[in-house]
């Protein structure tokens, strides 16, 4: 699995200008799903985000999880986090999840998720044409893959 989360002030997702998933002060989780991945890389993951300590104390310095800032978590899918880009000008998406693999991961994401926060999780719509708005705040934005844990 592969994120890049972004800190915010505020973000929101539309389909069809309709809101389905909205926060306050919190985490833009953008998710993508390969087929490698296992429910061994939601729990990693989903424990990993909580506690990464990227939200300031009272001394304006980084030291605070979205746990302990009581934030909130908006998720939200993209395939083409796993684009390949090695040939040509079009980018490949043979190593995204199809979604028969990629749903039951991201719903399972989505409730352990819920279950590291103890309240619900904001989220698109898989495979949905998504509009997402976004105050990345700081701006902080990192990237996350379960697969390389070194990073």
């Amino acid at each position: 699995m592969r994120v890049v989360l972004q800190r915010v002030s505020h973000a929101s997702v539309a389909i069809s200008g309709e809101v389905t998933g909205k926060i306050g002060n919190g985490l833009l989780v953008l998710l993508g799903i390969e087929d490698a991945d296992t429910h061994e890389d939601i729990s990693w993951l989903s424990r990993k985000l909580v506690n990464l300590r990227i939200f300031n104390d009272e001394q304006g310095v980084m030291n605070c999880s979205v746990l302990e800032t009581d934030g909130d978590i908006l998720v939200v899918s993209q395939f083409t986090l796993h684009a390949s880009t090695k040939k040509g000008n079009r980018p490949s998406y043979i190593r995204a999840s199809k979604p028969d693999v990629a749903i039951p991961l991201y719903e399972a994401f989505l409730k352990q998720l819920e279950l590291e926060l103890g309240k619900p999780v904001g989220a698109g719509i898989f495979g949905a044409d998504m509009k997402v708005e976004l105050l990345n705040d700081g701006p902080v934005t990192i990237i996350i893959d379960s697969k390389n844990r070194d990073l």
